[in-house]
């Protein structure tokens, strides 16, 4: 795994363990699944070196290129996730040597529309990964032509290739995720449990995974199962 970039500036950027592939639940959004899939793992060439996921958060962006860093790693390769929303403060400089990796996935690009120095670096980094033949995938939360872009060049740039809308989850598939995510845990969470989960949290996947490894950690230092009265309980519903 992959947590501080090539110039050693001090990054605590890592990848989760649970961000794969097999507990992304596909709902609408199976081609965008399997492309990176395939890239990540070497199934097929990618004549597209440049993929661009958009959605709203929790939709599934950050879980994919996760995902995609997880698998070229597991294959021997080297991939690097940045999420520009919490590196701001280390200034454009993070983008430096990246055109070393064979796979890099940068989150929230739109933390940074506008800013004329991270436009320039994305700018040159986009050209220098295609230069070596590297796959480039970017996240934000619109379409890349709907980004406060003011760098035409780049903002022509993140339209090439290939562009996702990554479309959220309805109610059942959401109660699918949750139990997906818990079983990979050791979790059994009956419809029940998950209907009152849903029901009294938000409905953001972000948020609601952040519920269950609540739960989840109370449940291991409690030794209890995850119940109804063991949530209300734990998080005072």
């Amino acid at each position: 795994m992959i947590s501080n970039n090539p110039h050693q500036i001090p990054l605590s950027v890592g990848l989760r363990d649970d961000a794969t592939f097999e507990n992304f639940l596909t709902y609408q959004n199976l081609q965008a699944k399997q492309l990176l899939e395939n890239i990540s793992g070497g199934l097929t060439e990618q004549d597209n070196q440049y993929v661009y996921l958009w959605g709203i958060s929790g939709s599934g962006c950050s879980h994919l290129l996760q995902a995609a860093c997880n698998r070229i790693e597991e294959q021997g390769g080297q991939g690097f996730y940045l999420p520009l929303d919490g590196l701001m403060a280390y200034g454009p400089e993070v983008l430096d040597g990246l055109e070393g990796m064979a796979l890099v996935c940068l989150d929230h690009i739109q933390a940074v529309a506008g800013d004329p120095a991270w436009e320039q670096a994305l700018f040159h980094l986009y050209n220098r990964l295609r230069d070596n033949g590297r796959i480039l995938v970017v996240a934000g939360n619109q379409p890349p032509r709907q980004l406060d872009i003011k760098l035409e060049d780049l903002s022509s740039r993140l339209s090439w290739g290939l562009v996702f809308q990554i479309k959220g989850l309805d109610d059942d598939a959401k109660m699918e995720a949750l139990r997906l995510r818990a079983r990979g845990r050791g979790i059994e969470l009956t419809d029940e449990v998950l209907l009152f989960i849903l029901h009294r949290s938000p409905r953001n996947m972000g948020q609601l995974f952040a519920i269950l490894d609540r739960l989840d950690q109370a449940s291991l230092t409690a030794k209890r199962k995850v119940t109804i009265p063991f949530i209300k309980h734990t998080l005072g519903w």
